[in-house]
C-alpha cells in the first residue's frame, strides 16, 4: 500500500474518482436520449480546444471546456432547428474537431505526439492545479445533474410531453449538452478524449442490467463508474500500464459480468403464474363511477402501457376505453 503515500497517486485517485462519478451521471441522460456517441463527438471537439490552447499559449483545460461547450450548444441549436440531424451533427464534431485540433497544434509547433496525453489520458501527471479545476467542474456537473434530475429526465425521456407541461425544453437541452461537454473535458486527463465516451455509457448500460428505475440506475452507474476508475488507477500502478485504458477495460468487464447476473435477477423477479391462472386471462375491472376525465393536464401520473396511456388514480391505474375507464 506504499502507493497511498505518493502525492501523484493521491491526485490521480481523486481525479479518477471525480471522473468515475460524473461521467456516468451525465451519461445516463445521453443514453436515455439515444445519444450514446455524443461523448465521442465532444471528445474530438475538445481536441480543437487543446490545439487552440497550444497556439495561444493558454492552459489547455479551460480552453477545451470553452470550445467544447460552445460547440455542443451550436450543434444542439442546429439539431433543434432541423438544419442538421443528430448523426450529421456528430459527424461535424468527429471530423471537424479532430482535424482542427491537429491543424492548430501543428501551427503551434506541436506534433501529434503532444496531443496523445489528452487523447488517451495522462492521469499520473495530474498536477495540484489540474485537480482543483477538475474538482470544481465535477461539482458543477453533479450539482446540475442531481438538482435538476426530474426536469432533465422528463426532457430526455419525452420532449413533446416536457414541452406540453411548460418546461423550458430548449434551455434544459442546452444544459444537458453543456454538462456533457464539461464532463468530457474534465475526463481528458484521466481516461482521455478518445475513451471518455466508454466511461459515460458502459457503466450506465451495466446499471440498467442489474437495477430497475431511472434514479436507481443513475446511482448504480455512478457507483460502478467510481469502482472502475479507482480500480483501474490502482491496477495501472502495479501493472505499469496506462490508467485510462485499464479503467475502460474494467468497466467493460463489469458490463460482461452483469449479463449473467441480470438473467438471474430476472428469474427471481418474474412472478410465478399458476396453471389455473394462465388458462383464462384476467379481465380488466370496470370502474363503477368515474366523473373525473383524465388528460395530460389532469394532475394524475400518466404511464405508457402498450398502445395507450394509463392514469394512476386512488392506488390503481385507469385506462380510457370508449365511454368509460377500465381499472387494472
Amino acid at each position: 500500500m506504499e502507493w497511498l503515500t505518493l502525492a501523484f497517486m493521491q491526485r490521480a485517485l481523486l481525479a479518477a474518482l471525480i471522473t468515475g462519478v460524473t461521467a456516468p451521471a451525465i451519461g445516463t441522460f445521453l443514453v436515455q436520449r439515444r445519444l450514446s456517441l455524443l461523448g465521442d463527438g465532444l471528445g474530438h471537439l475538445a481536441v480543437a480546444g487543446v490545439g487552440l490552447a497550444f497556439l495561444t499559449g493558454t492552459a489547455p483545460l479551460p480552453m477545451a471546456v470553452a470550445i467544447c461547450v460552445l460547440g455542443s450548444i451550436g450543434i444542439e441549436m442546429l439539431r433543434e432547428s432541423g438544419r442538421a440531424s443528430g448523426d450529421v451533427g456528430l459527424a461535424i464534431l468527429f471530423y471537424g474537431g479532430l482535424s482542427g485540433g491537429l491543424l492548430l497544434a501543428g501551427l503551434a509547433g506541436q506534433g501529434a505526439g503532444t496531443l496523445s496525453g489528452y487523447l488517451f489520458g495522462s492521469l499520473l501527471t495530474v498536477s495540484a492545479a489540474d485537480l482543483w479545476v477538475i474538482a470544481g467542474l465535477g461539482i458543477v456537473v453533479l450539482a446540475f445533474t442531481l438538482g435538476l434530475l426530474p426536469q432533465l429526465f422528463t426532457v430526455s425521456a419525452d420532449e413533446p410531453f416536457a414541452r406540453s407541461i411548460g418546461l423550458p425544453v430548449r434551455l434544459l437541452n442546452i444544459v444537458v449538452v453543456s454538462l456533457a461537454a464539461i464532463t468530457v473535458t474534465v475526463s481528458m486527463r484521466t481516461v482521455g478524449l478518445l475513451l471518455v465516451s466508454a466511461l459515460m455509457v458502459v457503466p450506465v448500460a451495466t446499471a440498467n442490467h442489474i437495477v430497475i428505475g431511472f434514479r436507481a440506475g443513475l446511482i448504480a452507474s455512478m457507483g460502478l463508474g467510481a469502482v472502475a476508475a479507482l480500480s483501474g488507477t490502482i491496477g495501472s500502478y502495479y501493472l505499469n500500464t496506462a490508467p485510462g485504458s485499464l479503467i475502460v477495460v474494467i468497466a467493460i468487464g463489469l458490463f460482461a459480468l452483469s449479463w449473467p447476473l441480470s438473467q438471474l435477477l430476472q428469474r427471481r423477479r418474474r412472478p410465478i403464474i399458476e396453471v389455473a391462472d394462465a388458462v383464462e386471462p384476467a379481465m380488466h375491472e370496470l370502474a363503477e363511477s368515474h366523473p373525473h376525465v383524465h388528460n395530460e393536464h389532469c394532475g394524475h401520473l400518466s404511464v405508457q402501457h402498450s398502445g395507450h396511456v394509463d392514469y394512476v388514480h386512488d392506488g390503481h391505474r385507469h385506462a380510457a376505453h370508449g365511454d368509460h375507464y377500465d381499472e387494472h
